[in-house]
C-alpha cells in the first residue's frame, strides 16, 4: 500500500536542510517577539510598539510559546526588583547555577501561580478581549494549534520540529540567559548584581547575551554599549523604527565631553550622576588597574596570591563579595596606603551617587569635595581622574 507523499513529507515537501531553516526561521521569530516586545518595550517601557506589531508580537508568544504577557512581564519585573535576593524568582546566585539552568521553565510556573506577583508587577499590560479570552483563558491553545500545523505542513518530522520549538524559550530564556547570564562572561559596569555578558556578539538569543550591560541599564532599548558588541534586537527595533512602528526609543544615558571645562559645575556633577556606571567602568580601568600593576612588583611572596585578584577586589560590588573575598580585601589594604586610598576613593564615589536623589546642591558639593580629596592625595591616577569628571556635560560643546 502506497502512503501519499503529504502523508510522509507534509504539503510543504522539504529537504532536511530545509526543515532546519524552517525550524530556525520560526523560533528566532519567537526570540525577537521575547526580547524586543516583552522584555524591551512591555517589562521595561524602553519603546512604544504600533498596536498591530504589539498584537502580532503577543499572539506570536501565545501560539508558538503558550506564553502570556502578563505572566513573563510580572516575572521579569521582578526579577529586576528583586535581583540576587531569595525573592528573585531565578536567581543562580540564591537558588544555584545548576537549578536555574535544568528547572528554569518550573521556576517560571512557580512564579505565575502566584497572584500577587501578577498583581504587582503585572500592571500597564494589554488587556484586550483576545488577551483575557484566548491568550489567558486557553494558554494550551495556540502550541496544540501550531503542532498540527507543524504535521500538516511537515509530515512526522513536525513532532520533532514543535518538540524544538516548546524548549527553545525554557532552554535559552528561563535557562541560559537567566542561569549563565549570572554565573559566566564579562562585566562592562560593576552592577549591584552578578550579571554578565556571556559574548559580544549577541545574536542567537536577540541580544539578551548582553546581560550585564542590560541590567546596568535595564530602561534602555539598546542593549550594546561597547564598539565591538552587536546587539540583533536593537538591529531589528531599527528596522521597525523605519518602518514606523516604533517610536520613543529609550536609550542609555547620552553625556557628552567638552575638554575646555576646567571647574566642576552643576552640569558636569548632573552628566557624571547619569552616567555614573561609566564613569565606574573608568575609575577602573584608569586608577585600579594602573595602581594594582604598579604595586603587583612589590608585593611579597604572601600577599601574591592576593594581588592576582587585587584588581577584582578592589572593583567588585559590596553585595557580591564572598566572606573569603572579604578577608582578602581586608589583607590588601592593610598592606598599602596607596591601594587602601584608592579603594576607599572608590567607595566615596558610590556613596557620591546616591546623591543624586537628593538637591542638586548636595550633589554638587559632595562632587567638588570628592573631587578635591582625590587632587590632594598624591597618587597621579586619582588626580587625572578628577580633572576628567570636569569635562562631562550633558549638552553638546
Amino acid at each position: 500500500m502506497n502512503i501519499p507523499d503529504f502523508l510522509v513529507n507534509g504539503v510543504l515537501d522539504l529537504s532536511a536542510w530545509q526543515v532546519v531553516v524552517y525550524t530556525l526561521i520560526m523560533t528566532h521569530i519567537s526570540i525577537i517577539s521575547i526580547t524586543v516586545y516583552l522584555h524591551r518595550a512591555m517589562a521595561h517601557r524602553a519603546m512604544d510598539v504600533h498596536p498591530a506589531l504589539a498584537h502580532f508580537f503577543r499572539f506570536w508568544c501565545w501560539f508558538t510559546m503558550a506564553t502570556v504577557t502578563k505572566e513573563w512581564i510580572s516575572v521579569h519585573r521582578k526579577h529586576h526588583a528583586k535581583c540576587e535576593t531569595e525573592d528573585d524568582p531565578h536567581s543562580p546566585v540564591i537558588k544555584g547555577l545548576k537549578t536555574v539552568l535544568t528547572t528554569g521553565a518550573e521556576l517560571y510556573q512557580a512564579e505565575i501561580s502566584k497572584k500577587e506577583t501578577l498583581e504587582r508587577y503585572g500592571k500597564g499590560t494589554p488587556e484586550t478581549w483576545v488577551d483575557v479570552n484566548v491568550y489567558e483563558k486557553h494558554k494550551n491553545l495556540g502550541v496544540t494549534i501550531l503542532g498540527f500545523m507543524n504535521i500538516i505542513l511537515l509530515g512526522p518530522i513536525g513532532l520533532t520540529v514543535w518538540a524544538v520549538q516548546m524548549l527553545w524559550q525554557p532552554v535559552h530564556a528561563a535557562g541560559i540567559i537567566n542561569g549563565i547570564g549570572h554565573a559566566f562572561g564579562y562585566r562592562n559596569f560593576e552592577c549591584a548584581d552578578a550579571s554578565r555578558n556571556i559574548t559580544p556578539l549577541a545574536i542567537w538569543i536577540g541580544g539578551e547575551e548582553l546581560h550585564n550591560n542590560h541590567h546596568t541599564y535595564p530602561n534602555s532599548a539598546k542593549l550594546s554599549v561597547k564598539a565591538w558588541e552587536f546587539d540583533i534586537g536593537w538591529m531589528y527595533i531599527k528596522m521597525f523604527k523605519a518602518a514606523g512602528l516604533v517610536k520613543n526609543i529609550r536609550q542609555g544615558p547620552v553625556v557628552h565631553v567638552d575638554m575646555s571645562k576646567t571647574e566642576l559645575d552643576l552640569d558636569a556633577a548632573l552628566a557624571a550622576a547619569n552616567n555614573r556606571f561609566q564613569i565606574m567602568a573608568k575609575f577602573y580601568q584608569s586608577v585600579i588597574k594602573p595602581v594594582v600593576n604598579e604595586k603587583k612588583d612589590e608585593a611579597n611572596a604572601k600577599l601574591a596570591p592576593v594581588m592576582k585578584r587585587a584588581k577584582k577586589l578592589l572593583s567588585r560590588d559590596d553585595i557580591l563579595m564572598t566572606e573569603q573575598y572579604r578577608k582578602q580585601l581586608a589583607e590588601l589594604i592593610e598592606y598599602d596606603e596607596m591601594v587602601e586610598k584608592v579603594y576607599q576613593m572608590k567607595q566615596d564615589l558610590q556613596l557620591v551617587w546616591k546623591k543624586r536623589t537628593a538637591s542638586r546642591d548636595e550633589l554638587l558639593d559632595a562632587m567638588q569635595a570628592w573631587c578635591k580629596e582625590a587632587e590632594t592625595s598624591g597618587i597621579r591616577a586619582l588626580e587625572e581622574f578628577s580633572h576628567s569628571l570636569k569635562q562631562y556635560s550633558t549638552k553638546l560643546a
